[in-house]
């Protein structure tokens, strides 16, 4: 029998695949984004207790309430806004100079910005405007790559890369599925909801600065610190893929035959019958094997919206049969 030719649609599928079995792979990096991921929850919801806390100390609850009364009362009054960030300060010594440019300790409040919003700022200081879609990316990872259109790797993918329409194509799918910035509905509602509270003042929180002790301060800046690892775990473990996937691509652009890809499988551990790739669609996906093809089918008729749970099964199970057709 003749050796079959790889073509580009071949080289293609088999990246396709390889690329699903690297992100199942049980990695160091990997694991060390599960693990992070786990600890979100939790972590959120302890900082929030604490600002809760600390903002209720500043405005009490019975002085929220009257404002509230006298807002409802009155129509001129507007003085209650729900808020999700605040500016939080202590008062510390820091180094400054003298009119002899000698240095010296003075005493300066200590400010920065804490953002409880989905895309809130992780690193921003002081701007209450900015935002980090990154960290919903890589929180709701799952759920994103779950839908059509959508990628929560592609800011990962295209680091370092200018603006450009395949770019801005995947990022406008991710924000309109998480609406991140949507207090109405979807992830972006019920993450807000959570974590806001009623204030007596402007709307902005750069209008107001709350006082709170040094180690309240430092445990909400080690909350900022703990989100940020959580994102760069999210980056290195997609990095190590991407950097595994470039030396694949090279390899498979200097083959000629299709054996010599599947053999490249094998060795990373990824079984492929040459009959599969031949007999796959472009993800890789048997659909000319008749339970396949039949499931296909029927899964056109009667179609209604999916709930969360269900796309992210559907996810589970397309993965599932990608690792049955190659045992």
């Amino acid at each position: 029998m003749s050796r079959i030719r790889l073509n580009q649609e071949y080289r293609n599928k088999i990246a396709n695949r390889m690329r699903v079995h690297l992100e199942q792979e049980d990695t160091v990096e990997k694991k060390e984004y599960d693990n992070l991921k786990a600890d979100q929850i939790d972590l959120n919801d302890n900082a929030w207790n604490l600002a809760h806390k600390i903002v209720r100390r500043a405005y009490p609850e019975e002085d929220v309430k009257l404002a509230q009364y006298l807002q409802d009362k009155y129509q001129n009054v507007n003085t209650i806004a729900p808020d999700s960030c605040f500016h939080f300060h202590y008062m510390g010594e820091v180094e400054d100079r003298d009119y002899d440019n000698n240095p010296t300790m003075v005493e300066k409040a200590i400010e920065k910005h804490f953002d409880f919003r989905l895309n809130g700022s992780i690193e921003g200081d002081s701007d209450s405007h900015s935002s980090d879609k990154n960290y919903g990316y890589a929180l709701y990872r799952d759920e994103i790559n779950a839908q059509e259109g959508c990628n929560a790797d592609i800011n990962i993918e295209q680091e370092n890369k200018s603006s450009n329409p395949h770019l801005t194509k995947f990022q406008d799918a991710n924000n309109k599925y998480l609406r991140a910035d949507d207090d109405d509905q979807g992830y972006g509602k019920e993450w807000n909801d959570k974590y806001k509270l009623d204030l007596i003042g402007r709307e902005y929180c750069r209008d107001r600065s709350i006082a709170c002790s040094k180690e309240e301060f430092m445990m909400l800046e080690d909350w900022k610190a703990q989100k940020g690892k959580f994102v760069m775990s999210h980056n290195k473990w997609i990095k190590s893929i991407l950097n595994q996937m470039k030396e694949i691509k090279i390899g498979l652009k200097g083959y000629k035959y299709l054996d010599e890809a599947i053999e490249l499988c094998t060795e990373l551990g990824l079984n492929v019958q040459d009959a599969e790739i031949i007999r796959t669609n472009s993800t890789g996906l048997t659909i000319y094997n008749p339970k396949n093809l039949a499931d296909r089918i029927k899964g056109m008729k009667n179609k209604k919206e999916q709930t969360r749970e269900e796309k992210i099964a559907s996810r589970l199970l397309y993965e599932q049969q990608q690792n049955e057709s190659v045992n």
